[in-house]
């Protein structure tokens, strides 16, 4: 049983599956009686007249002296069943009688909560209500886009629940650095922490998570434009646990800033620093040469990028599965020639806006990345019908791609289609602005591919001029000028 000590207390709950063990020969007791009320329950409520369904018929219907299930199943693991439910669901059981008020707002069915749904309606009091009552229990908050919550309602939410594990707090703008220092202070056992786009947050916010939170092993500060290479040095010192750095649009991100990622932080396995354009080969070759287990790697839009990057890729991070380089537009064939010679566990690759890279791009990848699954050529306008058919062929085509985007690439025909017939498990391409591609080589390939989604946009025809006619130089509205 829950002891009101641990709940006043804040201390983690006891596991649910311990106290329940010894109601097992009850459990399988009871179980007729759960399904019997189950249905009694669903005819009623079927029976009901929804405009006269009020809280008096509800209660009537679970009342502890009604209802059996209260007198049969154990607490515990009412309980148990109590905990699998979501936000709505508790908050109504809780207003069904004062038993299941008691039961639904445990602390311990509130370790998991996800506010996104609710943001508009979300303010402060409403998070410090939610630190009350959780306390201890709670690991997992989600006020993704609750932009009312302030730093005083995180402030106390900190203080309250001090076991907090994950916390999202993306799109919360008003926050500033307060909360952070809090969390830094209260909250020792935080491992993920997200703060895309609060625009308040800077290097003070890194600095004292790096002294308070050292089991960091994720942090998403996108678009969090404060930040500069000081602070994540001081972050990279604090956190060596850090598994995953989400850095997308920070502009005054530099080489050193990486260089301490390297240095310190070796296991990290998520690096997104996407339209960071500042940061040179200097920067992504020492992460290569340090973190080797990097998983996914975006550099989209670092346009300073060169070879020299994709090379040293190829050396050291052979577990690479994701990789996006979205106009980084000096990468040329060399480079990913080096990439497809060892990087063989490459699954999604986003070459958008490569404009250098041609058909020998896609014949290494073809023969050097088997397990490639999507692929985004949009843009590169070097491709050719060739390079496709190196796809076609690839073993990467017939068992695992599934998504091929080329868009605007003025090349393409339909012959690049007859290529992709052998590819069964492509659901989906894209083709806008292929110029060349025609109708009827979309059914062609469509008949092949029965459920495959094409994304093709034609324009319209431009009428013909009247025979009999030739076209006046100037417009109606001119001649009359």
């Amino acid at each position: 049983m829950v002891e009101s000590a641990n709940r006043e207390s804040g201390s983690t709950a006891p596991r649910v599956e311990t106290e329940a063990t010894g109601y097992t020969n009850t459990l399988a007791h009871i179980s007729p009686l759960i399904s019997q009320f189950w249905e009694k329950l669903s005819y009623k409520m079927k029976m009901m007249n929804p405009n006269n369904m009020n809280r008096l018929e509800l209660t009537k219907v679970f009342s502890d002296d009604e209802a059996l299930i209260n007198k049969k199943v154990p607490r515990e693991l009412l309980l148990q069943v109590f905990s699998y439910l979501d936000v709505v669901s508790l908050c109504r059981c809780a207003q069904v009688s004062n038993y299941w008020h008691v039961l639904a707002l445990d602390g311990s069915n509130w370790q998991r909560i996800d506010l996104f749904n609710f943001q508009t309606d979300i303010e402060g009091r409403v998070v410090e209500n939610i630190g009350r009552r959780c306390g201890g229990f709670l690991k997992q908050l989600s006020l993704r886009g609750c932009q009312s919550v302030n730093d005083a309602a995180l402030v106390t939410f900190a203080e309250m629940c001090n076991n907090i594990e994950k916390l999202n707090l993306n799109y919360c703008k008003n926050i500033t650095d307060k909360t952070c220092t809090a969390l830094s202070r209260h909250c020792p056992r935080l491992v993920h922490l997200e703060l895309d786009s609060c625009a308040q947050i800077g290097d003070n916010s890194l600095k004292a998570l790096s002294d308070g939170c050292p089991n960091l092993e994720w942090i998403n500060v996108s678009w969090c434009e404060l930040i500069t290479q000081n602070g994540v040095d001081a972050l990279a010192h604090g956190c060596p646990k850090l598994k995953g750095f989400v850095g997308k649009g920070l502009k005054a991100l530099t080489d050193p800033a990486l260089l301490s990622l390297a240095q310190y932080c070796k296991g990290l396995q998520h690096i997104n620093l996407c339209s960071c354009s500042a940061i040179s080969d200097r920067g992504v070759v020492a992460l290569a040469e340090s973190c080797s287990m990097v998983r996914y790697l975006c550099l989209s839009n670092c346009l300073h990028l060169t070879d020299t990057s994709l090379v040293v890729l190829s050396q050291h991070c052979t577990h690479l599965e994701t990789l996006e380089v979205a106009a980084c537009s000096q990468f040329t064939d060399n480079g990913f020639q080096a990439l497809a010679r060892t990087c063989h566990m490459l699954e999604k690759i986003d070459l958008e806006d490569c404009v250098l890279i041609t058909d020998v791009t896609l014949n290494h990848l073809a023969s050097g990345c088997p397990r490639l699954e999507k692929l985004s050529l949009s843009h590169c306008e070097l491709i050719t019908d060739e390079g496709i058919r190196h796809l076609g062929v690839s073993a990467c085509s017939t068992e695992h791609l599934s998504v091929l985007e080329l868009d605007n690439c003025p090349l393409i025909t339909d012959q690049a289609l007859e290529h992709l017939h052998s590819c069964h498990n492509l659901h989906r391409i894209e083709l806008y602005d292929c110029q060349l591609i025609t109708r009827a080589g979309i059914k062609k390939l469509k008949s092949n591919l029965p459920n495959i989604k094409v994304h093709a946009y034609f324009a319209p025809q431009t009428p013909q001029p009247t025979e009999g006619r030739t076209r006046q130089r100037y417009c109606r509205c001119c001649v009359i000028l």
